[in-house]
């Protein structure tokens, strides 16, 4: 699964979800884009799930593109434990996606074939998300 090598601090603020993604809001790698409609946090798990799925129905026959990294830590107390004694443990890490942002994108594929794999990914993430070709200008 994705997460980061190492980090400056162990642990983090949440934070506030608001606005629309000015970066990675366009389709760059590939020629077919799966992009976010809401916002949300997509954990390490849920991007790796949606990965599996595409690559399935592709049969590794085209290129998929991950274009988002989950590098926020969300820490978690133990069941059962008093409040206080400080912040919990990393539980696991997260991408923060806002609404606009292309989340995969994949290439040397068919339109049809692109559509049903980045269905069946949109269906492992807890964002809402629309299918998107690229526009040539």
């Amino acid at each position: 699964m994705l997460q980061p090598k190492r980090t400056k601090y162990r642990t983090t603020f949440r934070g506030k979800r608001r606005g629309k993604a000015v970066r990675g809001s366009m389709v760059d790698f590939g020629e077919f884009g799966l992009k976010a409609v809401t916002h949300g946090w997509v954990s390490a798990r849920q991007i790796e799930a949606a990965r599996k799925a595409m690559t399935h129905f592709i049969k590794r026959g085209g290129r998929v593109f991950i274009r988002i990294f989950p590098d926020k830590p969300i820490t978690k107390k133990p069941p059962e434990t008093r409040m206080g004694s400080g912040k919990g443990d990393v539980f696991e890490y997260v991408a923060v996606v806002k609404p606009g942002r292309i989340m995969f994108e994949m290439s040397g594929v068919t339109a049809g074939d692109a559509k049903e794999a980045m269905r069946l990914a949109s269906a492992k993430l807890p964002v809402k998300s629309r299918f998107i070709v690229k526009s040539v200008v």
